[in-house]
């Protein structure tokens, strides 16, 4: 697929990710993410022709007018959507597979200081919500959802959720159309919470010990007024006997 293409999709997915995108017009004058991703996509094919220094300086350019920092040598699939885009970063060998959306305030870092694979690898279909960094060379599964806030620095499976300091996987499964193919979704209220899912189970348990001791407790003293009445009956029974 020529570059220009590519980034006609680029245009065109905005209408399918953000409800707010009204014309082809407004997407192209008014979203600082596509203005990214276009200047990233020409700095990319400068990279890889070997104009090293033109390719950092125009991502330098995209980075003072639309406040997002993607490195040329990262490696973006289609139809790659950032909404928002203020203060994402993506770091040099970084790779995004297609249909992805990331929030503002994203980081996609490093966590070493070689030259090698040190930042994350995002699969297909994978939304990351706003303020989330995934550090480290990872690798974040197909369709699988970061929570906003999330710091991820482990691998995660294919259609998993992943939330909290750091990121834990809370679900691991993913919806799908009837065809199969699995559907984008951005319901972030959707999010389970691990804190909150740990002290309720917690509560649970105890209020199940409450009620087992109070159930031992009622037992207990049922047994212990049979026990004090059986001698009465005996003795009572004695007596008409002698009498």
């Amino acid at each position: 697929m020529t570059l220009w293409r590519r980034m006609r999709e680029d245009v065109m997915v905005a209408f399918d990710r953000d409800p707010a995108a009204r014309s082809v017009a407004e997407v192209l004058l008014c979203y600082p993410g596509l203005h990214a991703l276009a200047m990233q996509r020409v700095a990319h094919s400068l990279w890889l022709r070997g104009l090293r220094l033109p390719a950092r300086l125009l991502a330098h350019l995209a980075r003072f007018l639309t406040g997002v920092e993607i490195h040329p040598g990262a490696r973006i699939g289609r139809r790659f959507f950032i909404d928002h885009g203020m203060g994402v970063v993506i770091g040099e060998t970084t790779e995004i597979g297609d249909d992805v959306v990331i929030y503002q305030g994203v980081s996609l870092g490093g966590t070493s200081l070689g030259k090698g694979k040190r930042h994350p690898t995002i699969e297909d279909f994978v939304v990351v919500g706003l303020g989330a960094a995934v550090l480290g060379p990872v690798t974040i599964g197909r369709h699988s959802r970061v929570g906003a806030g999330s710091v991820v620095v482990t691998s995660v499976p294919p259609h998993s959720t992943v939330v909290g300091v750091p990121g834990r996987v809370v679900r691991e499964q993913g919806e799908h159309a009837p065809g199969g193919a699995p559907l984008l979704t951005l319901d972030h209220a959707d999010l389970p919470d691990p804190v909150v899912r740990a002290l309720t189970e917690v509560q649970e348990r105890l209020q199940r010990l409450e009620a087992e001791r109070e159930l031992a407790r009622h037992t207990e003293a049922d047994a212990s007024r049979q026990v004090a009445g059986a001698p009465e009956s005996g003795s009572g029974s004695g007596g008409d006997d002698a009498s």
